[in-house]
């Protein structure tokens, strides 16, 4: 079930920010093409109405964002400054690393609960009780956005759905340390499907000694193979 969370939980950034990048290169390569004086393909490119991708990609970003963060909690991602901690005892290290995770669950589960009271209040109590068939005549819709016209409690949506999935995070970090010790760690100088004890996929540049020299500069003249023979005459 985690695994399926955590499959659903990628594909949604992938989405967004691809989905996202996608938009932004259409909006700004139609309002350049609309300028060129092209009969027939500038009326045709301005009469398509783009209005609405900025607005769009914000609320892509904003959503990318909230889910992202949720992300980098169970990868071990974000930021830390954790010089003192490491500084610490075992033991005491320990303590104050599960109260760091503890208080990151307890606060993005406060503005999870904050959140879906705000979203509920600002028109999703609406919004699903009319779907459900209930009389709403005495309840307020809700705003929309400008140019979409969408109802602002699902954008704002994002706000307690990805702070309650990144308290959730919280807790399964913390549960997990408990267990094992280990908190999630991400080397950000890995390269995915690239061994650390594979060989370099340039061959080092041997000195006249036939030494690897890791100062030497390679050009096409002198192959390196050819220096490591000579070398190894010498």
């Amino acid at each position: 079930m985690l695994k399926i969370l955590d499959h659903l939980e990628e594909w949604l950034i992938t989405f967004l920010m691809g989905g996202a990048t996608l938009i932004v290169f259409v909006a700004v390569l139609h309002r350049y093409a609309a300028g060129w004086a092209i009969p027939g393909v500038q009326d045709w490119l301005l009469s398509l109405n783009l209005t609405w991708a900025q607005e769009l990609t914000i609320i892509m970003f904003v959503w990318m964002a909230k889910f992202g963060a949720a992300y980098g909690v169970r990868t071990g991602i974000h930021v830390g400054v954790d010089v003192a901690i490491n500084r610490m005892r075992p033991g005491l290290r320990d303590k104050f690393i599960i109260f760091g995770l503890a208080a990151g669950a307890l606060f993005t589960g406060v503005i999870a609960w904050m959140g879906g009271r705000f979203v509920w209040e600002n028109g999703a109590h609406y919004g699903i009780l009319n779907v459900l068939g209930v009389n709403v005549s005495d309840l307020i819709e809700g705003p929309t956005t400008p140019d979409l016209e969408w109802p602002t409690w699902l954008v704002y949506s994002a706000i307690p759905l990805g702070s309650g999935l990144m308290c959730f995070r919280f807790l399964q970090v913390l549960a997990s340390f408990i267990r094992t010790g280990d908190l999630p760690h991400h080397d950000h100088g890995h390269v995915d499907g690239l061994d650390e004890n594979d060989e370099p996929a340039v061959a080092p540049v041997y000195s006249e000694a036939g030494e690897i020299d890791p100062y030497g500069l390679r050009d096409n003249l002198h192959p390196d193979e050819a220096k490591k023979n000579t070398g190894d005459q010498k």
